[in-house]
C-alpha cells in the first residue's frame, strides 16, 4: 500500500511520548491522581453558550442545513467587533475574517494553502513549540527551521541567530504570543523586526494568539500582530494573519471554534482551500461562538481565576524552584537543572502527578559541535485544574524536589 512519504517524518505527539514514558510506572495509590500535563481548560463554560446549544428550536434549524465555509455574516461581524474592541484594529468582516474549527485545525491546514511547494522551501517556528507547526510544514512538503526560546535569555526568541539562508528560503513563519510553554509576549520591537523581515523576503507570518486573553498584568495586555501592522502603516496586513480561539478565552475547547484574520489575499486562498477541505463550522457552533465573542464578563472572571491560582502556587513553589513568571497563558515553564524525564517519572510514581517533560515539546538543534534541546531539564505545568488541586499538586512537586 502506498502512503504519503511525508507521514513518516512525523514524530509522536508529546502526550503519546508521556504515556509511553509512564507506561510501566504505577502512581502512588495513597494519593489522588492529578493531571497537569495538558493545557485543557477546566473552568466552567459560559452558561449562555450551554443554553444556546440546548435550545431545541436552534438545533432544529441548525441540523437541517449545510453550513457555509465562510461562516455567517453575523459571526464574522461579531468577531470584527470584538477585535476592534480588544485590539483597536479594524477588520473587514467580508474579506479579512474567517472562522475555523479551533486554532489547531486552522494552524495546520493553512500551510497547505500558503506554502509554495518549491525546492528548499522552509517554515520557521519557535522551539519549544506547539507540534502542529512542525507537522503542518512537513506534510506540506517543506522543511522546518527553529528559533529557540531559552530561559538563559529570559525566554526571548533568538530570531537574529537564524541563518540568513533560512530567511531567504522561508515561505511561512509561525510565532506564538503569549508563548506556549513559557508565556513570553513578543515585544513591539521583536514584532516590527519580523514584519520587516517578512517584507524583505516575502513570507507569511502566522501569529498564534490563542492565549492572548489570559494574562497576569492588566497594564501589559498582549498585543495582536495586526496592531503592529497598523502602527507600521500596513492597514491591509500584507503577509500577516493571526489566529484566535474560544478554547482558552472562554473555556470551550470542545466547541472547536476560532478564527483567522488578516491579509485578505491569504484569507481568500485559505477559504478556497477550505471549501474543498470540507471544514465548515456547524451552524449551532457559529451561533454559540457569536455569543461568546460578544461577552467579556466571563473572560474577566476566567482571567481572575488563573491569577488566583498563580498567586497560590507561586507561594508554594518558590521555596524549592526558581520560577520565571509568565506574562500570559496558564503554564509554568520550570527549569529543573535535573533530567526532565526522570523528574516526571518520579513525580508520577511518588506523588501521582502528571506534568510534561520539556524535551518532549522541543527539538534538538546544533550548537557548536553538539546537539542541544532547549526544552531539556524543564517541565511544563498546566494550571488548569481547580484551585485546591493546583495547590495540592504544587505541594507534591515541592515534596519530590526536596527529596532529590
Amino acid at each position: 500500500m502506498n502512503i504519503n512519504p511525508n507521514l513518516t517524518k512525523l514524530q509522536s505527539y508529546p502526550f503519546e511520548r508521556l504515556n509511553k514514558l509512564l507506561a510501566e510506572d504505577q502512581p502512588n495509590t495513597l494519593l489522588r491522581p492529578l493531571n497537569l500535563s495538558i493545557g485543557e481548560p477546566k473552568h466552567r463554560p459560559p452558561e449562555f453558550v450551554i443554553e444556546e446549544l440546548m435550545s431545541e428550536s436552534a438545533m432544529n434549524s441548525s441540523l437541517s442545513q449545510y453550513p457555509a465555509t465562510k461562516g455567517s455574516q453575523s459571526l464574522r461581524e461579531a468577531i470584527s467587533s470584538w477585535f476592534i474592541s480588544r485590539f483597536e484594529t479594524r477588520l473587514n468582516p467580508d474579506t479579512q475574517v474567517l472562522p475555523v474549527n479551533g486554532t489547531r485545525e486552522g494552524l495546520f491546514s493553512i500551510a497547505q494553502s500558503v506554502l509554495s511547494g518549491r525546492a528548499n522551501s522552509s517554515v520557521g517556528m519557535p522551539n519549544p513549540f506547539y507540534q502542529i507547526y512542525e507537522g503542518a510544514a512537513l506534510l506540506a512538503g517543506s522543511t522546518p527551521f527553529f528559533f529557540n526560546h531559552e530561559t538563559t535569555n529570559g525566554n526571548k526568541p533568538n530570531f537574529k541567530d537564524v541563518d540568513h539562508s533560512a530567511w531567504q528560503q522561508c515561505d511561512l513563519l509561525y510565532v506564538c504570543s503569549p508563548a506556549n510553554p513559557s508565556g513570553y509576549i513578543l515585544s513591539d520591537e521583536e514584532s516590527k523586526w519580523l514584519l520587516e523581515k517578512s517584507m524583505e523576503h516575502d513570507f507569511v507570518i502566522i501569529s498564534d494568539e490563542c492565549y492572548s486573553e489570559i494574562y497576569i498584568n492588566e497594564t501589559k495586555k498582549p498585543k495582536s500582530l495586526l496592531q503592529i501592522c497598523r502602527d507600521l502603516g500596513n492597514p491591509s496586513f500584507k503577509n500577516c494573519v493571526v489566529f484566535h480561539s474560544l478554547s482558552k478565552r472562554s473555556n470551550l475547547p470542545g466547541l472547536r471554534s476560532g478564527f483567522i484574520a488578516g491579509d485578505a489575499e491569504v484569507i481568500k486562498n485559505f477559504l478556497k482551500y477550505r471549501t474543498y477541505h470540507g471544514s465548515a463550522m456547524p451552524p449551532h457552533h457559529q451561533r454559540a461562538s457569536e455569543k461568546a465573542w460578544g461577552d467579556e464578563a466571563h473572560v474577566v472572571q476566567n482571567r481572575q481565576l488563573y491569577r488566583e491560582k498563580f498567586d497560590a502556587v507561586r507561594q508554594v513553589l518558590e521555596t524549592s524552584f526558581v520560577l520565571d513568571e509568565p506574562d500570559g497563558g496558564f503554564y509554568h515553564w520550570i527549569n529543573l537543572n535535573y533530567s526532565d524525564e526522570l523528574f516526571c517519572q518520579k513525580l508520577y510514581q511518588q506523588q501521582a502527578v502528571k506534568v510534561m517533560p520539556g524535551s518532549f515539546l522541543s527539538r534538538p538543534v546544533k550548537r557548536n559541535d553538539s546537539m542541544v534541546n532547549p526544552g531539556a531539564k524543564h517541565i511544563r505545568v498546566a494550571w488548569v485544574a481547580e484551585l485546591a488541586e493546583c495547590i495540592e499538586a504544587a505541594k507534591r512537586m515541592v515534596a519530590l524536589k526536596e527529596s532529590l
